[in-house]
């Protein structure tokens, strides 16, 4: 096996040995450690009485993780696909595909601020406050958040319309209330622009209340809108909790293919000996659920005319 194979099965977070299971726990840790760290930081006592400990944190983990990207580019030709062949070519522009991957974005992502930083030589904030980025790099390690990602993926047309939905109703309902507000009350409702905010908010749910409606159609119109804003949140919701139940099962049918491949892997069955396994244990094991619906066979059994050997 070669060296680079050896680092892709080492960075790779797939069931392997004991190795690949420790660097992956080790880069966890490291991620947690991080964020924890620019939390902290941000109470005044506590950054300026740990302020070296922290800078030494932040530089540890940068030059780790720089080592865990640049070992990633160099592996990522080791990655395959279901067929076998190399996703990426062993080449710059396989690499480069590689780079502008997801999750390789989110691993650059979480250098960019230590690097930028220390090339503009000052310790801007904002800077500090994008290593919270690396909270994503975990996206890599916890099956929820691959989930929630396959999710997102799979419903993404249903999101886009839904969200197209809401954009027009807020506009339209900037609009509205600007026409009923502006004249009672001008500087609230300078503008639609200005009325976009009300809208949002309404629409949400949120109901900041530093923005309300003082005529008596503007309030009704509010009404409608707030009404409406049940469906705006209802919509995109059903269509994610859809999906995560769609994915779930995925994901369980995908385990048990995993858990009989591995087993007829272990015992060196071809094919042709694991189709023969597999129905003779059907035909030696009663079925006690419908193979269609999931139900129980046991009142079809008990019945008055059974259609069960």
């Amino acid at each position: 096996m070669s060296a680079r194979r050896r680092v892709f099965l080492l960075l790779d977070n797939r069931p392997g040995g004991r190795a690949s299971r420790t660097v992956a726990l080790a880069l966890q840790v490291l991620i947690g450690a991080n964020v924890l760290a620019v939390i902290l930081e941000s109470v005044a006592s506590v950054g300026e009485r740990y302020r070296d400990a922290f800078a030494l944190l932040e530089v540890t983990s940068m030059v780790l993780f720089t080592l865990e990207y640049a070992a990633r580019l160099w592996a990522a030709p080791e990655e395959r696909r279901r067929d076998g062949q190399p996703r990426f070519p062993d080449s710059v522009a396989g690499r480069l595909r590689y780079a502008l991957t997801p999750l390789a974005l989110i691993d650059l992502a979480t250098l960019v601020p230590f690097y930028l930083s220390a090339l503009v030589g000052a310790d801007l904030r904002w800077l500090r406050v994008l290593r919270m980025v690396g909270l994503l790099k975990c996206t890599r390690y916890s099956q929820a958040l691959v989930t929630a990602a396959d999710v997102a993926r799979a419903e993404a047309a249903g999101l886009v319309a839904a969200v197209t939905v809401f954009a027009v109703t807020a506009v339209l309902a900037a609009a509205g209330m600007y026409a009923f507000e502006h004249t009672a009350q001008p500087d609230t409702f300078a503008h639609i622009p200005l009325a976009l905010y009300w809208s949002i908010v309404t629409l949400t749910t949120l109901g900041y209340g530093d923005v309300v409606a003082v005529t008596g159609p503007g309030k009704v119109f509010a009404s409608l809108v707030a009404i409406s804003g049940v469906a705006m949140v209802a919509l995109p919701s059903a269509i994610l909790a859809s999906g995560f139940i769609r994915q779930l099962r995925l994901h369980s049918h995908g385990i048990r293919s995993k858990s009989v491949a591995s087993e007829v892997q272990r015992l060196d069955l071809s094919e042709e000996d694991a189709a023969r396994l597999v129905g003779a244990v059907l035909r030696e094991v009663a079925l006690q659920v419908c193979p269609n619906c999931g139900e129980p066979l046991d009142h079809i059994q008990r019945g008055p005319t059974s259609f069960v050997s």
